[in-house]
């Protein structure tokens, strides 16, 4: 599997159902960097209610 360097981006967007540390049980320090904003809860209800209130 490829690994996608998004800690060298300018901005981060990451869409996560919760803060639990997922089936692996390692953190990752992505979620952590200045750079990362988190977005919580289930990703095509999260997403579909956050487009509605910005077109």
């Amino acid at each position: 599997m490829p690994v996608l360097e998004c800690w060298k981006a300018k901005q981060v967007f990451v869409s996560k159902r919760g803060q639990g540390t997922g089936y692996s049980g390692i953190e990752n320090p992505l979620f952590y960097k200045e750079n990362t904003r988190m977005f919580y809860g289930d990703a095509k209800k999260s997403l579909d209610d956050l487009l509605t209130k910005i077109q």
